[in-house]
């Protein structure tokens, strides 16, 4: 008994015939297997000569009177109809179409008030402006055209509230498929937003093999509702770990701000995770470095605070302490002014406040040195090594003619003696020497990074190495060196390239393996904290006190949006189903 056969239409090959217009006043669709009738817009479910013929002859009597068979009007009408057909299809095939470009409107301005930290009820107001706009570019028409575009947008605060879910889930999207399986450096910090919850932030460096950059983000953000102990921010690090993806043996390094909950030797949060991952490098802020590094002594510190006291009294908003102010070179009427006047005689402490001002400014060039985004740690550590020899430079000027210190020169004139600034430079190299000489990337390491070809002590590179990654082995990078040193063409390579653009995309891996990875590790890591404390910055723009009831995840989703180096896919989310005209166009 031969098994059953089941009929499918689909595979019957039946093919739409051009006459059948003609003859029966259908048509085919583009993109459909179901002719429909051009009089009545019925579809036929299978094309097939007697199905189509049997309901033409329902409309046959009444069509053929006025539109005979084989006739010119015929024809002419039937045209006619064709195309009013294909443009009500059009009609609402741009219907569709406006509807996705609404959604990906609403998705635009969403993204730009996220970026900058404005609130989800701004967007109402960006499509009255939009609205005032074209009132008063247009008129006529195309005013009433484009004023019925832009009320149909959906922008409440409600909306915009969801339109910022979306973007967020999408950039975190890609955000996960950046980072899955590739070396990672953390920056980790904690702080509290203007309601006292603490708030966990932790940023990512890594590798973008897409862009081929490497690239700082924000990996997320963990309320630590209790306590903040080391404890708690290690399990709240490795549960964001774990959600992104990230396995923990693929983090390179992690860097703090050297607060015992984060460095404690037993309970500190590094302490915990290189339980997990024994090869784990931690490093302490290189920033927050170089300001302990420049603590003032009791007598500076006393002189410092004088004169920020009176410059504080100074700018006070009294009216009297204005008038004051503007009389304090005539006549001094107040105690206060009586006392900052006697401290401003004093020539020792005037000399002490120049000395400040020279050494102070200094110093602050080389903080604006070391801050700023998608700085390596090498780009640090060479910033704060050029300091050191300034320092060296500022030691023998002080002896000299104080070209370096243009205030110290103006206030002594060289009449007095310099010996006590000259001490205290001493102290601050004797401080950056007792931190940084020992810091874990040594200058060789550093220099490889900068130009491999420079490095003369191979064997002191590889021990250096081997120091810091415990997988490496010297032998084989130290072969690998002097086979990259001899490479003529990669020497000429690196001459007009940056040092991440040569290792990442001109050095072969093939040869190199060793080296490869040694500077894919190196320029993984953050050198600083910095990017972790201008994102709290941002949260506190984003959650200010006319914001304080914005919920924790509302939050990481605006810091999110406001701080990701990835950009929505706005075609893609606008093309999901779910787009839709705003209901009330006009009152948004």
């Amino acid at each position: 008994m031969s098994a059953s056969k089941t009929r499918k239409v689909d595979n019957e090959n039946r093919v739409f015939h051009d006459e059948w217009t003609e003859l029966y006043a259908f048509t085919l669709p583009a993109r459909s297997t179901q002719p429909v009738c051009l009089l009545c817009h019925q579809h036929i479910a299978v094309v097939k000569s007697s199905n189509i013929k049997r309901h033409y002859d329902k409309h046959r009597t009444s069509f053929e009177r006025d539109y005979p068979l084989k006739s010119a009007v015929r024809s002419q009408h039937l045209l006619d109809l064709r195309a009013r057909y294909h443009r009500s299809q059009r009609i609402m095939t741009n219907a569709f179409t406006g509807q996705q470009r609404a959604l990906e409107c609403s998705l635009r301005v969403a993204w730009v008030l996220g970026q900058n930290k404005k609130p989800f009820a701004d967007c109402a107001v960006v499509k009255k402006c939009a609205l005032e706009i074209v009132k008063t570019l247009t008129d006529g028409k195309q005013q009433e055209k484009l004023c019925k575009k832009v009320a149909e947008i959906p922008m409440s605060a409600t909306t915009a509230t969801r339109r910022c879910e979306v973007l967020t889930e999408d950039v975190l999207q890609q955000l996960d498929e950046a980072v899955r399986s590739v070396p990672v450096g953390l920056a980790v910090d904690e702080s509290t937003d203007v309601t006292d919850n603490a708030q966990l932030l932790v940023y990512v460096r890594f590798f973008n093999k897409e862009k081929k950059v490497f690239c700082e983000d924000l990996l997320g953000v963990a309320p630590l509702k209790t306590s903040t102990k080391g404890e708690d921010i290690y399990k709240a690090i490795k549960e964001m770990l774990t959600e992104r993806g990230i396995d923990m043996k693929l983090v390179v390094s992690i860097t703090t701000d050297g607060a015992p909950s984060m460095v404690g030797r037993e309970r500190g949060a590094v302490a915990r995770m290189k339980e997990d991952h024994g090869e784990l490098i931690s490093y302490h802020c290189i920033i927050h470095q170089t300001v302990l590094c420049a603590l003032l002594s009791y007598e500076y510190k006393e002189v410092m605070d004088v004169m920020m006291r009176m410059i504080n009294f100074l700018r006070e908003s009294s009216s009297l302490q204005h008038r004051v102010l503007r009389e304090y070179l005539h006549e001094l009427r107040s105690n206060k002014a009586t006392r900052f006047s006697c401290f401003l005689e004093d020539d020792e402490k005037m000399d002490i406040v120049a000395f400040l001002v020279d050494i102070t400014s200094h110093l602050n060039k080389l903080n604006l040195k070391l801050q700023g985004k998608d700085n390596s740690i090498c780009d640090l550590m060479m910033a704060v090594s050029a300091f050191q020899r300034k320092l060296e430079v500022f030691r023998e000027d002080l002896q000299g003619e104080c070209a370096h210190f243009p205030s110290v020169q103006q206030q002594v004139q060289g009449q007095r003696d310099l010996s006590a600034f000259v001490d205290f430079v001493d102290r601050l190299t004797e401080n950056f020497s007792q931190r940084f000489d020992i810091f874990t990337l040594g200058q060789q390491l550093t220099l490889f990074i900068q130009d491999p070809f420079l490095i003369t002590d191979v064997r002191g590179f590889s021990k250096e190495v081997t120091q810091l990654f415990k997988w490496a082995e010297a032998g084989p990078l130290q072969m690998e060196l002097v086979d990259l040193q001899a490479d003529m063409a990669l020497k000429e390579q690196f001459g007009g390239s940056e040092s991440a653009t040569f290792w990442m995309e001109m050095v072969p891996g093939k040869g190199f393996t060793g080296l490869s990875k040694i500077a894919l590790y190196t320029l993984t890591m953050f050198g600083s904290t910095y990017s972790c404390e201008a994102a709290f910055s941002t949260m506190n723009i984003v959650k200010d006190k006319y914001r304080n009831r914005l919920t924790n995840d509302h939050l990481h989703m605006c810091s999110r949006m406001a701080l990701t180096s990835f950009e929505p896919r706005f075609k893609k989310l606008a093309g999901k189903d779910g787009a839709r005209f705003s209901r009330a166009p006009l009152s948004e």
